[in-house]
C-alpha cells in the first residue's frame, strides 16, 4: 500500500480550499448576472404589456364610442322620420275632422230646407183635402148621390159594357179560330200521315229455328241434355225441342236475347260440331254480331229520320230499341215515325224541324233500359240525353211527350201529337204482349235484386225463372233459403196466373290452359 507524503498533503489542502472559494464567487457572480437579465427582460415585457394594453383599451374605447355615435344617429333618425309620420297622421287627421264638420253643417242645411218643403206639402196637402172635400160635397149635393154610389154606378154600366162587347168579340174570333184551326190541323195531319207510311211488325216472344233434319234436334239436346243446358243458360232462352218436324223453337220475352240464341244456334247447326265448349264460343260470336246489328240499326234510325250529331251511345240505344216492342209496336220504327211526322208538322207550321225531329227520335229512349234502370222510361230517357249533351229544348221535348210536365215549347207539342198520330194507327198495338214483357221484366228483376245472384232468366213464357248464383257468395245450403226468400218476394209483389217455378243454380267451373 503506497503511503502519501505529508507535505504533499499541507500543499493540497489550502489548493482545495482556495478553488472552492474561487469556484463559489465565480457561480454567485454568473448567477447575479443572469438574475438581473432576467429581471429587465420581465421588467421590459411587463411595461410592453401595459403600453399593448392601454392601446387596446384606447382602440375599444373609441370603437365604443363610434359604435354610440351610430346607434344614436340611427335612433335620432328613426325618431324623426315616426315624428314626420305622426304629423302627417295628425294632419289627415285633422283635415278628415274639418271635412266631416263641413258635411255636417251641409246636412244640417238640407235637413233644415226639407222640413220647410215637408210643413209647405202638408199645408198643400191640407189644402187639396179641403177642396177635394168641397167639390165633393158639391157634387153629390147636385147629383144627389154620395160618391160611393156614383163610383159603383159607373163601375156597373162600364162592366157591362166592356162584358158585352168582350164576350162578342171572343165568340167571333173562337168560331173564326176554330174553323179555320180545324181546317188547318185536318190538313196538315192527313198530309204527313199520307207523306208517312211506316210499316210496323208486331213481335212476338218466340222465334222458330229450322233444323236440316231431325237428328240434330239430338245432337242439340246433347249427352244428358248437357248442350240444351249450356244454350239456356248462356243466353236465358228456353228451347222447345218437340214432335214439330225440322224445327226448333224459342221461347223468351227478351228480343236481343232471343236474337243472340238464334244466331248461336244457326251457326251451330251450319258448323256441326255442338258441345258445351262450341256453344259458348258461338254465344259469344252472336253476342258481338248483334251488337253491331244493333250499331248498324241505330245509325239507319237517325239516317232515316235526318237526325245528325248524335252520341256513339245515343246511336247504340237507339239501334237497341230494334228488338224492343211497345204493346206489339216496334219502338224503333215507331221513333222513326215520330220523327218524321213531328219534322213534316214542324215545317208546316214554321216551328224548329231540327229540334222536332230531334225531340221525336229520341223520345223513347229510356225504353232500350227501362228493364235494367229503376224508373219511367220518360224520366231514364231524359237523364240518358243530359248525360250525352242534349240541348235542353231537346230534353224538355222527350220529358212532356207523356204529360208528365206541361209543354213550354211548339216542338214540344209537336212531338206529343206525333207520338199519339204514331200510336192511334188501327193495330198499331196490343196490350196484352206489353203487359206480358212488363211481368218477366219484373220477374227478373226480384230476382236480381237478392245479393249474390249474378244473372237471371225468365223462361217458358213466366212460368220458370232460372237464377245463376255466385259459388263464392252463395253456399250449397244457402241456395234454399234464397229460391224461399224469392219465392215469397214473387208472390208479395207480382201478379201472374198459375205458378212460377224459382230454379237456383250454383255452378263451379275450373278452366287451365295447357301450353
Amino acid at each position: 500500500m503506497e503511503v502519501f507524503p505529508i507535505e504533499s498533503l499541507i500543499f493540497a489542502i489550502p489548493g482545495l480550499i482556495i478553488g472552492v472559494f474561487v469556484g463559489y464567487f465565480i457561480r454567485r457572480y454568473i448567477g447575479e448576472g443572469k438574475i438581473k437579465n432576467a429581471e429587465e427582460l420581465a421588467k421590459k415585457i411587463t411595461e410592453d404589456a401595459v403600453k399593448d394594453g392601454e392601446a387596446r383599451k384606447k382602440e375599444l374605447l373609441l370603437e365604443a364610442k363610434e359604435e354610440i355615435h351610430r346607434s344614436r344617429n340611427d335612433i335620432e333618425r328613426e325618431i324623426r322620420e315616426r315624428r314626420n309620420e305622426i304629423q302627417k297622421l295628425e294632419r289627415r287627421l285633422q283635415n278628415k275632422e274639418e271635412a266631416i264638420d263641413r258635411r255636417n253643417e251641409a246636412i244640417e242645411k238640407k235637413e233644415e230646407n226639407l222640413n220647410k218643403k215637408l210643413r209647405n206639402l202638408e199645408d198643400k196637402e191640407e189644402a187639396v183635402d179641403a177642396l177635394y172635400l168641397k167639390q165633393t160635397q158639391e157634387l153629390e149635393r147636385l147629383s144627389g148621390l154620395s160618391s160611393d154610389e156614383a163610383k159603383e154606378l159607373l163601375l156597373n154600366e162600364t162592366r157591362k159594357e166592356i162584358v158585352q162587347e168582350s164576350a162578342m168579340m171572343i165568340k167571333e174570333m173562337e168560331a173564326k179560330a176554330k174553323e179555320e184551326a180545324d181546317k188547318k190541323a185536318r190538313e196538315i195531319i192527313s198530309t204527313t200521315i199520307q207523306r208517312v207510311a211506316a210499316d210496323h211488325v208486331a213481335e212476338t216472344t218466340v222465334t222458330v229455328v229450322a233444323l236440316p233434319n231431325d237428328e240434330m234436334k239430338g245432337r242439340i239436346i246433347g249427352r244428358e241434355g248437357r248442350n240444351i243446358r249450356t244454350l239456356e243458360t248462356l243466353t236465358g232462352i228456353d228451347l222447345i225441342i218437340d214432335d214439330t218436324p225440322e224445327a226448333v223453337v224459342l221461347s223468351g220475352f227478351d228480343p236481343i236475347r232471343r236474337e243472340v240464341a238464334r244466331i248461336a244456334l244457326e251457326k251451330l247447326i251450319v258448323d256441326g260440331r255442338i258441345h258445351p265448349a262450341r256453344i259458348e264460343e258461338m254465344v259469344e260470336k252472336a253476342r258481338k254480331e248483334v251488337e253491331n246489328t244493333i250499331k248498324e240499326a241505330g245509325e239507319q234510325a237517325a239516317f232515316d229520320a235526318a237526325v245528325h250529331g248524335l252520341h256513339p251511345e245515343i246511336i247504340k240505344l237507339l239501334g237497341r230499341l230494334k228488338y224492343r216492342t211497345s204493346y206489339g209496336q216496334n219502338v224503333l220504327k215507331h221513333s222513326v215515325e215520330v220523327s218524321q211526322l213531328a219534322g213534316i208538322i214542324a215545317a208546316e207550321i214554321g216551328a224548329d224541324v231540327k229540334i222536332a225531329r230531334r225531340g221525336g227520335l229520341l223520345h223513347d229512349l229510356g225504353k232500350a233500359v227501362d228493364h235494367e234502370i229503376e224508373g219511367p222510361h220518360v224520366a231514364i230517357g231524359v237523364d240518358l240525353a243530359r248525360r250525352y249533351k242534349e240541348s235542353k229544348d231537346v230534353l224538355h221535348c222527350m220529358e212532356a211527350h207523356h204529360g208528365d210536365v206541361e209543354p213550354q215549347t211548339v216542338e214540344a207539342v209537336l212531338v206529343q201529337a206525333a207520338d199519339a198520330i204514331s200510336a192511334a194507327r188501327p193495330g198499331a198495338r196490343r196490350e196484352t204482349l206489353e203487359a206480358y214483357i212488363k211481368r218477366l221484366e219484373k220477374l227478373e228483376e226480384i230476382a236480381n235484386s237478392f245479393p249474390g245472384v249474378e244473372r237471371s232468366f225468365a223462361i217458358q213464357a213466366g212460368r220458370e225463372i232460372r237464377i245463376m248464383v255466385k259459388p263464392e257468395d252463395i253456399t250449397e245450403a244457402q241456395i234454399i233459403h234464397t229460391a224461399r226468400d224469392i219465392v215469397k218476394k214473387i208472390e208479395s209483389e207480382l201478379d201472374y196466373p198459375g205458378q212460377i217455378k224459382v230454379n237456383v243454380i250454383r255452378e263451379t267451373r275450373a278452366i287451365e290452359y295447357a301450353k
